[in-house]
């Protein structure tokens, strides 16, 4: 691998007395999809937030290209695209003014013609270029947030359940946008309980389980593997009662 863009070094979290995150070493260089799978409560979104400096770790630390989150944290969300599992956008503006509205907050300057560009790239039809983001739907709002991604030439994009109740036709098309990102030279981390996208958009997969990194499957392997069967039997085991 070439020089990692989303690098987690021993990153280590806890919330109280509960371990959300166990020194989770990780790795993602340019063009990479990295699907992080795991149940509710595994660490999944821990991970995000602390890449995206909206948490402070209690050990390890969190790198984008290189550079420490804590120590850099505006040099690094510059180089980060986030997709939570809602985008929120401005309803009574429309999809082109909340995409230059964003770029501006990040110190971008588009013209009409670099706005319709972009939304173009990320797949939202011209005709709702103009419409109220406010009558969007889920699919919409994201192509926005690609967009913005697009826009700022992110090195990286973290994605927090990004095909959650999408339809399967926008599922699939919002997975293929994904997988054209990375091949444009993006790291993408991906937290998703959807086994069935993974195969078509992951270069790897990790199994998180109560904040420790289970496994790992990449390549030929990820395409042999019955994911189901390998993320279930994980989450069993560690729902296990402990015998003496």
């Amino acid at each position: 691998m070439s020089n990692p863009i989303l690098e987690a070094r021993g990153l280590t979290k806890r919330f109280d007395a509960t371990l959300a995150l166990d020194a989770l070493d990780l790795a993602i260089g340019p063009g990479e999809v990295y699907a992080l799978l795991g149940p509710n409560g595994a660490g999944k979104t821990t991970t995000i937030n602390l890449f995206l400096g909206f948490l402070a770790p209690d050990g390890g630390a969190a790198l984008v290209d290189g550079l420490d989150v804590q120590a850099e944290a505006l040099e690094t969300k510059r180089r980060l695209a986030y997709l939570p599992e809602q985008v929120a956008l401005y309803p009574s503006l429309t999809g082109a003014e909340n995409l230059g509205y964003f770029a501006a907050l990040a110190g971008i300057a588009l013209k009409d013609a670099e706005r319709a560009d972009f939304l173009d790239r990320a797949g939202l039809q011209r005709e709702a270029h103009d419409r109220r983001a406010g009558t969007y739907s889920k699919g919409m709002r994201q192509k926005v947030g690609v967009a913005l991604a697009l826009a700022k030439g992110a090195k990286a994009l973290l994605l927090d359940e990004p095909t959650s109740g999408l339809d399967p036709s926008a599922s699939v098309e919002f997975s293929g946008l994904v997988r054209r990102l990375a091949d444009d030279g993006a790291a993408v981390l991906m937290a998703t309980h959807d086994l069935f996208r993974v195969k078509d958009t992951a270069s790897r997969v990790g199994v998180l389980v109560d904040g420790q990194l289970r496994e790992e499957i990449a390549g030929e392997a990820l395409q042999s593997t019955d994911l189901e069967a390998l993320y279930l039997g994980h989450v069993r085991e560690a729902e296990a009662p402990v015998t003496a």
